[in-house]
């Protein structure tokens, strides 16, 4: 595996708790706004790793911008196109206890952190946010993407018996020395890898973990690369495998233990 790395200067020294993971397409509006919030609210070590594509990407002039910080870097993906490449390539520079996969054009999900930090220091594996159960919402992005999405990912919870209500999203925080036993396969169409991710997740008996998040898609600039023709094609894939290979398991899988987040975030109190 052959990626290339930029590391920023700094003479921080504390183990590396999380790794947060971002794959980018041209994020630079997001990413600046982004990269401060997290700043405001992450509160455990942690380092942002930014996978781009190509040289050309203007998320690349953002952290060129920021302060000289060995907890911002930046990875040039040379694994191949798409977000399963890119989580590839960040993995494999990872210094994190922690994973967290995340998009940098979702604001909402930064609420969830903590939450979700919080249950893998309970002992979970592989922790999934939902936006559609526990109190989760989705809100903005396409009309057609959003209806498909959930109509998806109900049928799969009750046709596949999925311990697990959100599959596809994105917004996955697992342990570092369990990514290995994933053996991630999706196509680089969108986002599928998630959905993958989450269905091996289960089959490989993870202890899991669910977040509700109020999930706020592309807020600034850009343009979502939601395609109906490919993106439902590759999801279809995934559904129809996992819920054979789910319901060849025979189980409904682990538990999942689901932490709900303070007032301020979904209107209930935290609890485990």
């Amino acid at each position: 595996m052959s990626v290339s790395v930029t590391d920023r200067e700094t003479d921080s020294s504390a183990p590396c708790t999380l790794t947060i993971l971002m794959p980018v397409r041209n994020e630079g509006i997001n990413l600046r706004l982004m990269l401060r919030i997290l700043r405001a609210i992450v509160d455990v070590p942690y380092e942002v790793v930014i996978v781009h594509d190509t040289p050309e990407d203007d998320s690349l002039q953002v952290v060129s911008e920021q302060p000289s910080d060995r907890t911002l870097r930046t990875v040039h993906n040379t694994l191949g196109h798409g977000v399963v490449n890119a989580i590839r390539a960040g993995v494999a520079v990872a210094e994190g206890r922690y994973v967290l996969v995340f998009a940098a054009d979702e604001v909402g999900p930064v609420l969830a952190i903590e939450d979700m930090l919080a249950l893998m220091e309970c002992g979970c594996e592989f922790v999934s946010c939902t936006r559609y159960a526990h109190g989760g919402r989705r809100l903005g992005g396409s009309i057609v993407g959003g209806l498909l999405s959930r109509a998806a990912n109900r049928l799969f919870r009750w046709m596949a018996r999925s311990a697990l209500t959100d599959c596809t999203t994105g917004i996955k925080m697992f342990r570092r020395d369990r990514f290995d036993m994933l053996h991630l396969e999706a196509r680089p169409v969108g986002w599928a890898v998630a959905f993958e991710m989450a269905i091996k997740a289960q089959l490989a008996g993870f202890r899991l973990g669910e977040v509700p998040i109020i999930s706020i898609d592309r807020l600034y600039g850009g343009k979502s690369t939601f395609r109906v023709g490919p993106w439902t094609a590759e999801y279809f894939r995934w559904f129809i495998w996992g819920l054979r290979q789910l319901r060849k398991a025979g189980r409904q899988g682990p538990d999942v233990l689901v932490r709900i987040p303070a007032a301020t975030a979904l209107g209930g109190r935290a609890h485990m």
